[in-house]
């Protein structure tokens, strides 16, 4: 099944967003809404059908849950990306970031941090105000699971408080793997150091049909689901995430999500739910004509409100990207289900390396006009969801007056 395009947005690039005219019939759409619960195999793929009128009336289903879900908050975390190395051993086709040791025109030098300078760049993020860093990095060939260790004591030395949120469950495997420790044992060593929870990245779509395509060296789905059931199981938390507009169909989403619903129910460790459009323009299965050029905007907005619907208090908090979407996707989100806005980020380098062009740091005074239109309420949380200050612009985060480096002025600093 090809998915055609019907419009031009590109995620993570267009500032632009097209018109959904309110043509067409709801009953059917409501219908579907009412059965989704009971039978999402066929729910979901039918719902992300809908335009017009009916595309109107899951977005306002989906807003009415958020709002009954999380009243007029909308939140945000101060945090900070810490890319470490850009160096990975898989070739996953849909992947702009990663690259050989030997890699040197595409995207720049190949790099690792050294711990020193992880450690100047959760200091800086300290003094700016930040309760959370986020670490991920690729698949470095010199990695074992002694490194994820080793990082998270280098953190610790320097703060004991701020919460490190790091490391993919394609990490975690890979280190309990190569130190011949199962996940059970691997976890609680990880948490014991100072890890706080996962980011739930690396799922993409959690349909081993698709992921023979665009990732087919990575850890399947029943060992992505693994690591977040053993994760959960030591107490915790994880995010967790879907990429699409790929090469997947409607039922490959719909499985996706019954899979993370299904996980949810079992071990209820996932704090949120982020749904990640595809950035086609770098990517490589894009450049070789081997997927589609990312969602549409249409269906961006239904993956964040179908997902709403059908994860009702399940999973509370519902996650749009900026990086992704935009400022105008978010202005449509903020009516659509969404109640968080992720993270400042600070430094965003994975999604730009793919060609998003939506900047490195998240604008909360826009963001704040954007909740003031529609009558919410901008308020700050920290990882765990637990809020922290409200939205008085001059509370919103203290940029003091250290200016935060990109990973282009490291390059000297780091080794290979």
């Amino acid at each position: 099944m090809t998915l055609l395009r019907d419009d031009g947005w590109e995620s993570g690039r267009s500032t632009e967003v097209p018109d959904i005219f309110p043509t067409g019939v709801v009953g059917q759409t409501r219908k579907l809404i009412n059965e989704i619960g009971d039978n999402p195999h066929s729910s979901i793929p039918q719902l992300f059908n809908a335009r017009g009128k009916s595309f109107e009336y899951i977005t306002k289903a989906a807003d009415e849950i958020r709002s009954q879900l999380n009243g007029n908050n909308i939140t945000y975390v101060v945090n900070r990306n810490i890319n470490y190395t850009n160096i990975c051993v898989y070739s996953c086709s849909f992947c702009a970031f990663s690259k050989s040791t030997g890699a040197k025109k595409l995207r720049g030098a190949s790099y690792l941090l050294e711990f020193d300078e992880i450690q100047n760049r959760v200091k800086e993020a300290i003094r700016r105000g930040a309760t959370e860093v986020c670490l991920q990095g690729g698949i470095h060939p010199k990695f074992d699971g002694n490194y994820y260790l080793d990082v998270i004591k280098a953190i610790r030395k320097v703060s004991p408080d701020i919460h490190i949120h790091a490391f993919s469950p394609l990490e975690i495997f890979q280190g309990a793997h190569t130190l011949g420790l199962t996940l059970e044992e691997y976890l609680p060593i990880l948490k014991e150091a100072g890890l706080n929870s996962l980011p739930g990245t690396a799922a993409e779509i959690l349909h081993d049909d698709v992921r023979d395509i665009i990732c087919p060296d990575k850890l399947n789905t029943a060992e992505w689901l693994s690591v977040m059931d053993a994760a959960h199981s030591c107490g915790l938390n994880s995010t967790a995430t879907i990429m699409f507009g790929h090469v997947e169909t409607y039922d490959h989403i719909a499985q996706h999500l019954i899979n993370i619903k299904n996980q949810q129910i079992k071990s209820g460790g996932f704090t949120e739910f982020v749904p990640l459009p595809f950035v086609a323009h770098e990517a490589p299965m894009s450049l070789r004509g081997q997927s589609r050029s990312g969602p549409t905007f249409r269906e961006a907005i239904l993956m964040h409100s179908i997902s709403r619907i059908f994860f009702q208090d399940h999973i509370p908090n519902i996650q749009g990207s900026w990086v992704k979407m935009g400022y105008e996707g978010l202005r449509i989100l903020l009516s659509s289900g969404i109640n968080d806005v992720g993270g400042i980020l600070m430094d965003e380098t994975i999604t730009r390396s793919a060609g998003a062009n939506h900047g490195q740091e998240l604008d909360l005074d826009r963001i704040q006009l954007l909740t003031e239109e529609l009558n919410l309420e901008l308020v700050r949380r920290n990882t765990n969801y637990k809020i922290i200050s409200s939205s008085k612009r001059s509370t919103l985060i203290d940029h003091g007056e250290i200016p935060m480096k990109s990973i282009n002025d490291f390059h000297n600093e780091v080794r290979i």
